[in-house]
């Protein structure tokens, strides 16, 4: 008798954390957030640190296409700067009135009875910002961001001339080969090394994880790291994407799952009181 009752034990559910990234992905694209950022970059390029105009556009966009982020970017190919500065400057004059307060996906985040833990590449105030926003705050048990992935000495160049000297001569024999990238002293997605700390900073077990972003070079590593993947923004699945979403909001339709051990628990301990209520009636 005791064998059948543990056999009808809800089992433990697979997943044991949900990994969140922020922007264009608690909130749709639409917003006009990351347009506006974009424009307040090519600004700081140009008032800031004196870039040419008509360099600036393309300038970012190689930069985030090669770094993961404007900034890592900047900081790679030797802009000195204060990174509180850049991000005040950034993100201080975006268009967070966008952002209207989403209880939908509050309830929802609430309702799921696993850990939650949000990994952005922004700044500590501005996913502050955006969550109370979107009234999320206390949904997520920590938040893992720049702040988290970098130390308060990035401000120092991490390379030196006689690094550049030996990259520019080891491609002097090969007209055609591009010069390797600079290496950033910025750490942040997509690079594998900002997913192995961010892992380790929320103690989590990417074989028990559930990571949800929308950008698809963020999906690809976060995949070979080891996590479950749901893209968020389109519904159209790829390589090394487990799970696509149009909004965020179709978390419960796409993966019911994640509430089933809550659901069985549930069910079990109303059965229970039934089975005693029945017992106490007949007694």
């Amino acid at each position: 008798m005791e064998f059948k009752n543990q056999e009808q034990q809800p089992q433990p559910s697979k997943y044991e954390c949900l990994l969140f990234d922020v922007d264009d992905t608690l909130y749709p694209l639409s917003s006009g957030l990351s347009k506006q950022c974009t424009i307040n970059i090519e600004e700081y390029m140009v008032e800031e640190l004196g870039i040419e105009k008509d360099r600036v556009v393309e300038m970012n966009q190689f930069l985030y296409r090669n770094y993961g982020t404007s900034m890592a970017g900047l900081k790679a190919v030797g802009y000195e700067f204060d990174n509180d500065h850049y991000h005040s400057f950034v993100h201080g004059r975006l268009p967070y009135n966008n952002l209207k307060c989403d209880m939908v996906l509050r309830n929802i985040l609430l309702s799921l009875p696993i850990r939650k833990v949000i990994f952005s590449n922004a700044d500590e105030v501005h996913v502050a910002k955006v969550l109370s926003r979107l009234g999320l705050e206390g949904c997520f048990e920590s938040i893992i961001c720049f702040e988290s992935l970098n130390s308060s000495n990035l401000d120092t160049s991490s390379n030196d001339g006689s690094e550049s000297d030996s990259k520019t001569s080891t491609n002097s024999d090969t007209d055609d080969t591009p010069p390797p990238l600079s290496i950033t002293p910025v750490l942040c997605k997509p690079s594998p090394q900002a997913f192995e700390s961010a892992l380790k900073i929320a103690n989590i077990d990417p074989k028990k994880t559930l990571f949800f972003d929308d950008s698809i070079r963020n999906i690809k590593t976060g995949k070979s790291s080891g996590l479950r993947t749901v893209l968020v923004g389109s519904s159209k699945r790829g390589n090394g994407i487990d799970y696509a979403l149009e909004s965020i909001h179709n978390i419960r339709e796409a993966l019911p799952e994640l509430w089933e051990v809550d659901e069985k628990m549930k069910n079990q301990r109303l059965s229970s009181n039934i089975a005693l209520d029945t017992s106490a009636v007949m007694a």
